[in-house]
């Protein structure tokens, strides 16, 4: 017999971790790893568009394995007999290289850029803000709960790889890139 997708065990708001403690869905741990997973789809949809190259599609692919070891390891108690495998150096020098990749190819930055042009540029500065946004439940979880940091520096360095495929998708698809004019 085929099992349900649904359990109906977090119906009063209450999730299990992996080692099978239950937490409220509200937790700093959902909060961080349901965003981390927020952050995953939104690379998922910036990795199903036909403006970027197949090798960053490839990368971005790359990206989206890690952020699910990442969300894991933030839903594994130190106490669960198993834990995630999770490569942090190794991760933070594949997305550095990445970095440098793209950045190699773009013009210097001289001022501030908008998000926006291209669509998935534009999909792809969403990306960047909600890995911000990553970062900050995962920096509020470390105040309770050790978090591994290489955590911290892979989501910090994504946030910069996404800013810089944005300025890419643009420069590529024969985008303007809307730069920053100020106001005050």
């Amino acid at each position: 017999m085929k099992s349900r997708l649904y359990t109906r065990t977090g119906d009063a708001g209450t999730t299990s971790l992996v080692g099978g403690t239950r937490v409220p869905k509200d937790s700093p741990r959902l909060e961080a790893y349901g965003t981390v997973d927020e952050l995953n789809s939104w690379i998922g949809l910036v990795a199903a568009s036909e403006a970027i190259s197949p090798e960053r599609r490839d990368a971005l692919r790359n990206v989206q394995h890690r952020l699910f070891d990442i969300g894991a390891a933030l839903a594994t108690e130190p106490e669960s007999p198993w834990q995630p495998d999770f490569d942090g150096a190794t991760a933070v020098a594949e997305i550095e290289s990445l970095i440098d990749d793209i950045d190699a190819q773009l013009p210097p930055l001289r001022q501030f850029v908008l998000p926006g042009g291209h669509p998935d540029a534009a999909r792809a500065n969403i990306a960047r803000a909600v890995a911000r946004r990553a970062e900050r439940r995962i920096l509020a979880l470390n105040t309770t709960v050790n978090v591994d940091s290489y955590i911290l520096q892979y989501i910090n360095r994504l946030s910069d790889m996404l800013f810089a495929l944005g300025r890419e998708i643009n420069i590529i698809n024969g985008q303007d890139e809307i730069f920053w004019q100020k106001h005050c």
